[in-house]
């Protein structure tokens, strides 16, 4: 079962979606929003801890939809 948690460190009302498929753990991040669901980031879990590069990736998408 997909287990999802906050992720206040991207930005408000985003979540981190835990899946597991076979031997790989995917992540998806995204941010729900009362007229769409936007899609940061989905990427294979391989470390405890998410890359510094993954996170900042997280953060700009979310923005770059707002302004667009």
């Amino acid at each position: 079962m997909p287990h999802s948690r906050p992720m206040p460190s991207i930005g408000t009302r985003c979540h981190d979606l835990r899946v597991m498929d076979a031997a790989v753990r995917w992540r998806i991040v995204y941010r729900a929003d009362p007229d769409a669901v936007v899609i940061a980031d989905v990427f294979k879990k391989r470390t405890q801890q998410t890359q510094h590069s993954v996170l900042v990736g997280c953060q700009r998408r979310p923005k770059e939809y707002d302004d667009a």
